[in-house]
């Protein structure tokens, strides 16, 4: 993340500098490791890297499907495109959309009647 220098405002440079390193901190990566056997990829039939993909793009399809994550953030997590992530779902078992039904017909009813 770059650092823009903003002049004529409290704090001055000083200020600048702490919301550059608070914002730096916010989109620190982090790594999860997780522990597993050979007779799961041979299970699988995966290598290493293609079950990290895809443990990687399972846990983030979960994470939108219980609405924890926007599609935009799960795509990040797995290193995808929004569009590709979501045209993924459903070899998931995961719905595009994760709007409940009452949700759903809510709005369907106000795009009709406004």
């Amino acid at each position: 993340m770059g650092m823009a220098l903003v002049t004529g405002r409290p704090g001055g440079i000083r200020g600048c500098r702490a919301r550059a390193v608070m914002a730096r901190e916010a989109s620190m990566q982090r790594t999860m490791t997780i522990e597993y056997g050979d007779d799961i990829l041979v299970g699988l039939g995966l290598s290493p890297d293609e079950f990290s993909r895809e443990a990687t793009f399972l846990l983030a399809a979960k994470l939108y499907e219980l609405g924890r994550l926007t599609s935009g953030q799960a795509a990040r997590l797995c290193g995808r495109e929004r569009v590709e992530f979501l045209l993924s779902l459903r070899r998931a078992g995961v719905a595009v959309s994760n709007i409940a039904a009452d949700e759903a017909d809510t709005e369907v009813a106000f795009a009709r009647h406004g």
